[in-house]
Parts: C-alpha cells; sequence; structure tokens
C-alpha cells in the first residue's frame, strides 16, 4: 500500500514538474561492432547518477519505480528480459529500497534472427524511463541509440569487457555442493505477520570455510504478500546460517515458496527459490541461474503449431516406432472387414494418448506447485518407473513371440500385454498410453521448444501444450483409420501378418535392453538381480502359454508355479537383493565423464567452470545429456565424440564440459529453462569472450554444425 501511494504521488508529480536538468544520464552499449544471423548480442543500458542520487532495482521496496526499457527494434532483432546486477539496500528513516547509487548497467540480450541480411549498420533505440531520488524523487526519461553490424563475422567492441563485468553481477545460481538450504515459517501467523526461518548449511571443505558475517534476502515482489526488510541474523553453528525475515500478507494464502536474492556478506549475492515448510523439516532449494541470453518472444499460437509438428515427429523416432508398427498389423487384420471399427479405434487410440499428456500436463504443474523442478523425461530418472516399464516391455515381446497368448481370461501375469495386444478398445487406448510413455525420453525438432515455453507457463497453457504434442504423435493413426481410400495401399492380410508380429518383438527386446542398460546406471552392481527376474518372468510366462493356455492337462499345477516362480523372485530378487525402490546415490555426472586419447577429456558442468574457462579465454563446449535419452546418444556417436570434432576442439583449446540430466538434478533443470528447453539435448558453446552468451546448436547435430559452432566461438 505505501508502495502504491509512493507512485501515486509520483505520477500526479508528473503534472506539475517543469523543465529541468536530469540528474540520470542514459546511453546504450553494445558487446559487438558486427554480429552474425543468429546470434545474440548483450546491449546495456548505462545510467551514470549524480552522486547522492539513486535510481532503482527491479522490486524497488517499499517506495520507487523500477527502470523501464521501450525497445524500437528493426524486424528480425527481439529484446530479451533485463539482467539486474546486484543493488544496494537504501535505508532511509521510515522506508527501505533496494537501488543504485553512481551507475549501473543493465544487460539486456538482443536475439538476431537467423535469416537477417548483411547491412552496413542496424539501428537499435529505445526509450528509457526511471525514477531518481536524493531527498526528493523525480522522474526522468530518455532515448537512447546504437548501430550494429551484421556481416559474416562477430567482432567485439569496446565496450564487451564492461558489459561483461556488469553481468558478472547478476545473481547467479549457489553452488548446491557448497551450500543446502532451507525455508520454514517460525511460529503460527500473528494477524498478517508471520515470521520464516531461512537455514543455510554450509556443505564445501571446512578448509575453505569462511565465517557469514551478514546474510539478507532481497525479495522479489509480489502483490500477495511482501516480505519486510528488517533482517535478523540468529545465532547459528559457522559457516551457516539463520536468518530470520517477516513476511506480511495482503491476500490470498500464507506463499508456499519464496523467491528472491540471498546476499551474503553484502556483496555475494545469489538467485535462490525455496520451499517454505510448515516445520523445520528438510525442505529441497532450488537455485535459479541468472538469466540466459533469452529467446525471442514466442506467441501462444507458434508453440502450439511447434509443439503439433514436434508430436507429429515423435511417430518416427525409435522409441516410438515398435508400437505405431503394431497398429499399422492391427489396421491390415481389421480394415478389410470393419473399416467403420477401424475409425473409431483411432480416436480410442488418439483417446489415451491425449488422456496420458493430460496426466503428464497434471505432474508438470503438481510439481512446480511444490516448488520442485519439472523437465521432459524427469520419469526416466526414476528407478522404480524404469523396472515397472522393463518388465512391461518384455511381456509385450514375449506375447509378440507367441510364447503366451492374450484372451480374455487372463490373469495378472499378461494384464499389461493384454491391454497391449488385445485388437479392441482397450488396446487401442493403451497403445496410446504405451506410445506416450515410450515418446518421453525422445524430443524432436520443434519440440523441445514448445515444451519449454510449456514449462515456464500457467498450469492452463501447460495443458495446452502438452494436448497439441499429443494431437500431433496420434494425428497420422487417425487421419489413416478415418480415410477409407488410403486403407487400400495396406497389403492384404495373410500368413505374413504373423511372421511381421514376430519380427516386431525384436525392437521391444532391444527396448528391453535399453531400458535394463538405464536402470543399471541407477542400481549399479545391483542390477543383476533384475535380468534374474526378468528371465524368471519369462520363463513363468512360457509355463503359462505352455501348460495353462495350450494345455490340457494339470492347468491348475501350472498356475500354481506360475505364481510361485512371480511372487518368489520379486520377494528375493526385487524386494531382498536389488531394493528396487533404493536406488544406488547419484554421483552426479561422473561416470559419463571420460578421460584419454581415445574420448573427448569432459569436466563436469557448472556454471563457475563455464566462468573460469572463459575468464581464462577458452571456448567451451557445453553437452547437456542423459543415458535414457536415445537423440543425445545419436549426437555423441555422430557429431561430437568424432576425430575432426576431438581434434579442433584441442587445437582451439575447448573447454569440453558434460551436464548428466540422467537423474534430473534441478540445477540442470532450471539451465535448461533458462535456454528455453523442457530436456535434453541442449549443446551448448560459449565464446570464449568472458561472459558472451552462447550459441545454442540444434537438438539433432551434424559435425558442420558443431565445427562451425567451435570456430565462431574461437574468434
Amino acid at each position: 500500500m505505501r508502495r502504491f501511494i509512493f507512485v501515486l504521488l509520483t505520477c500526479i508529480g508528473l503534472g506539475f514538474s517543469s523543465a529541468r536538468a536530469a540528474h540520470t544520464q542514459v546511453s546504450l552499449l553494445l558487446a559487438a561492432e558486427t554480429a552474425r544471423p543468429g546470434d545474440t548480442v548483450l546491449a546495456g543500458l548505462d545510467l551514470k547518477m549524480d552522486p547522492e542520487w539513486h535510481t532503482y532495482w527491479q522490486n524497488p521496496g517499499e517506495s520507487g519505480i523500477p527502470t523501464e526499457i521501450k525497445w524500437n527494434l528493426p524486424p528480425g532483432v527481439t529484446a530479451g528480459e533485463i539482467q539486474w546486477p546486484l543493488p544496494h539496500k537504501l535505508p532511509p528513516a521510515e522506508v527501505t529500497t533496494y537501488g543504485y547509487l553512481d551507475e549501473v548497467v543493465l544487460v539486456v540480450p538482443l536475439k538476431l534472427a537467423p535469416d537477417l541480411k548483411p547491412v552496413q549498420a542496424l539501428a537499435l533505440s529505445a526509450s528509457v524511463s526511471w525514477l531518481e531520488c536524493k531527498e526528493q524523487c523525480l522522474p526522468g526519461k530518455g532515448s537512447v541509440s546504437a548501430s550494429l553490424k551484421i556481416g559474416s563475422a562477430t567482432t567485439v567492441s569496446a565496450d564487451a569487457t564492461r558489459i561483461a563485468e556488469w553481468q558478472r553481477q547478476v545473481p547467479g545460481p549457489i553452488d548446491p555442493a557448497k551450500w543446502s538450504l532451507q525455508a520454514h515459517w517460525e511460529a503460527a501467523a500473528s494477524g498478517d505477520s508471520r515470521s520464516i526461518l531461512i537455514t543455510g548449511q554450509y556443505l564445501g571443505r571446512q578448509t575453505d570455510a569462511i565465517k557469514v558475517e551478514s546474510v539478507d534476502l532481497f525479495p522479489k515482489a509480489s502483490d500477495a504478500y511482501e516480505i519486510q526488510p528488517a533482517s535478523e541474523l540468529l545465532p547459528g553453528n559457522p559457516p551457516g546460517f539463520v536468518l530470520r525475515k517477516v513476511v506480511k500478507k495482503y491476500s490470498g494464502d500464507w506463499p508456499q515458496i519464496i523467491a528472491g536474492v540471498l546476499v551474503l556478506d553484502g556483496s555475494q549475492g545469489y538467485a535462490i527459490q525455496l520451499g517454505v515448510a510448515d516445520t523445520a523439516a528438510t525442505v529441497p532449494a532450488t537455485a535459479t541461474t541468472a538469466p540466459a541470453p533469452a529467446l525471442p518472444a514466442q506467441s501462444l499460437g507458434l508453440m502450439m503449431l511447434y509443439a503439433f509438428i514436434g508430436g507429429l515427429i515423435l511417430n518416427i523416432m525409435p522409441c516410438v516406432l515398435p508400437v505405431i508398427a503394431l497398429k499399422i498389423l492391427g489396421f491390415v487384420g481389421e480394415s478389410r472387414s470393419e473399416p467403420r471399427r477401424v475409425r473409431w479405434l483411432g480416436l480410442v487410440y488418439a483417446l489415451g494418448v491425449l488422456a496420458s499428456f493430460l496426466v503428464l500436463a497434471s505432474l508438470v504443474i503438481g510439481l512446480k506447485a511444490a516448488g520442485r523442478q519439472a523437465g521432459w523425461g524427469i520419469q526416466f530418472g526414476n528407478p522404480i518407473f524404469l523396472v515397472s516399464l522393463t518388465t512391461l516391455v518384455l511381456l509385450v515381446a514375449l506375447n509378440l513371440f507367441g510364447l503366451f497368448e492374450v484372451n480374455v481370461g487372463g490373469r495378472a501375469l499378461d494384464s499389461a500385454s493384454q491391454l497391449t495386444q488385445r485388437n479392441g478398445f482397450s488396446g487401442a487406448f493403451f497403445n496410446g498410453v504405451l506410445a506416450t510413455v515410450l515418446a518421453t525420453p525422445c524430443t524432436a525438432p520443434y519440440l523441445s521448444y514448445a515444451l519449454g515455453f510449456a514449462f515456464a507457463q500457467s498450469g492452463g497453457v501447460i495443458v495446452l501444450i502438452f494436448l497439441m504434442v499429443g494431437l500431433g504423435l496420434a494425428a497420422p493413426y487417425v487421419a489413416l483409420s478415418w480415410n477409407p481410400a488410403w486403407l487400400k495401399y495396406l497389403p492384404k492380410p495373410g500368413a505374413w501378418m504373423e511372421r511381421f508380429k514376430i519380427a516386431m518383438g525384436f525392437p521391444m527386446l532391444l527396448t528391453m535392453i535399453w531400458l535394463y542398460n538405464l536402470a543399471a546406471g541407477a542400481y549399479g552392481s545391483r542390477v543383476l538381480w533384475l535380468g534374474i527376474f526378468l528371465v524368471v518372468v519369462a520363463f513363468a510366462a512360457w509355463i503359462y502359454g505352455e501348460f495353462v493356455q495350450r494345455g490340457r492337462t494339470h492347468k491348475t499345477l501350472a498356475m500354481i508355479v506360475v505364481a510361485a516362480l512371480v511372487i518368489g523372485s520379486y520377494a528375493n530378487a526385487l524386494e531382498g537383493q536389488l531394493h528396487w525402490r533404493e536406488a544406488v546415490p547419484s554421483t552426479g555426472n561422473a561416470a559419463l565423464l571420460k578421460e584419454g586419447a581415445d574420448g573427448i577429456d569432459w569436466g563436469k558442468w557448472t556454471t563457475e567452470a563455464v566462468a573460469a574457462a572463459q575468464t581464462a579465454g577458452h571456448p567451451v563446449l557445453v553437452d547437456f545429456t542423459a543415458d535414457w535419452c536415445l537423440t543425445c546418444q545419436v549426437n555423441k556417436k555422430t557429431s561430437l565424440e568424432i576425430p575432426t570434432v576431438r581434434a579442433r576442439l584441442t587445437e582451439l583449446g575447448t573447454v569440453a564440459l558434460l551436464a548428466d540430466y540422467t537423474h534430473a538434478p534441478d540445477n540442470i533443470t532450471t539451465e535448461l529453462s533458462r535456454h528455453g528447453r523442457a530436456g535434453v539435448p541442449l549443446v551448448l558453446v560459449y565464446p570464449k569472450t568472458a561472459g558472451a552468451a552462447p550459441l545454442v546448436l540444434p537438438e539433432v547435430l551434424t559435425p558442420g554444425l558443431v565445427l562451425d559452432a567451435l570456430e565462431r566461438a574461437s574468434h
């Protein structure tokens, strides 16, 4: 309310202000003199204030107005969000504000369209408005402009180092290897106020620990509540800390997530986002990073189109192709006699796909509401999911090989395969479910952009984008089922159908082996017991088919043996030896790091490692990958771990870093979202200039794309 009154009085004062000399001078800086189409160029809005005058941060505090930029850019140039350096806390007698004294450079990424034509100069301009204060506050405004050449090579400007220095002052992520953060309410609310405790525990080496003398939180602005500026540092175990803040609520419920900048010792700022617990129970901290080069502002309609196209492409990905092939086989069997039934089966299959994507969207919305990070394919980092899906895919393969048949009378053992293989509505529906499940470890061109956009939006937009992906995945099947003229091109039913069915069991077995390999990363050497369990399940399936379904005697005894095998192997192998609900603790990406003459010398990715390499004048190649990402593995074999790329990395002195997303760590999820991606693969190439924004490579790589990016980054 106090801020509202302040802004109102400031606006009224505009009507009575007369011509005056501004106390803030503003200019526009560019980090490049010449840039290539498709580059991201950092712009810096330089505000120089007269002595003792100040301007405001993105959250001005109890009063004030943040600086605003209205860009006037030519077609093909798009401005990203402002990157705000760490402000000062400005506490006059009655109110506390957050702002800048003397000078500040607000960094803004400018994205150049790939189809820009080389020109002598592009005129870039903006209208800037701010509030400048000393004893009194006066509104200020001005126009800034600069020119940027578009050419075949990128050349840095004289202001590049200065912009990079200010960009380094933008609060970045807090290192989760050094600090564990928690937040919880200290006590019940007292009226509209409630105290909150933020606890930091130092996890690094004690020899490196520095006693924290002061801690503060510069909060993110909210209309529903306000985190009061007063801070109290409670006694804690050095080098940890306990910070008490008071939250004042204006409307709605008490916040479940708080966000802002954690300031240690007055000069170290870290962007954080914490879930708030009712007690001092452990609450995982989610660190957010400094803004990355922003993608061009995208319309919802364009993202929906990208989602649909990405869903279409998923149909030809190796994750999904076996399931689609089986459905085409079903067409052959039913299209000749029951074309109307085929149409309904097409709709039911689409319904299964859409229902599955609704479930995925709900999971994403739930994770976001709980303050957790969400990413595409994260369920493949869950070992329980991997064991369940591996067993299901094995049963599907065994059914295709004919070890047991699917019929309405099937019981527990074949229920999963029955759903998948039945020629009916339930089979069509569950095929849609299975196609969706197997599609999630795959990303495709256009899909990652749409998902990256969706994950940062509201729940309604997330649902809409996910449904569009589902429509794209289901569209070819529905189109074929509802176009009788196309059915004549399908081959006639015959003995080949049985052979084709058996042949499709081999891709399913290959999928099962792939899933088993993923489980090995979760369980380590214990994964052998999963293999034993799968062999016993296969043996039980054979007994069921041979002696229960096709046998004439001793069926009851055979069922008892099947039940004993399944229950016994589950109890002994999964529960007793594998401990399938307890994965081996993740060791980060150490397992994927490779050193030696036959491969790239990968280092472990951190934002600090990138900054250190750039500061030392090295280009940086970062591969965001995961064991379960097939596209990632193809990129690695065809475009990264090849002699020409390895040789060029060595020649240019490029630092290669690897970020393992196999178990979906929150810090990598956050980094992916900064670059508009919801999942892997993502390959970034950072120029050797300190603070320069990275080149973002497409999902599907070629050696030429990688080599070209390395060349551009080395200049």
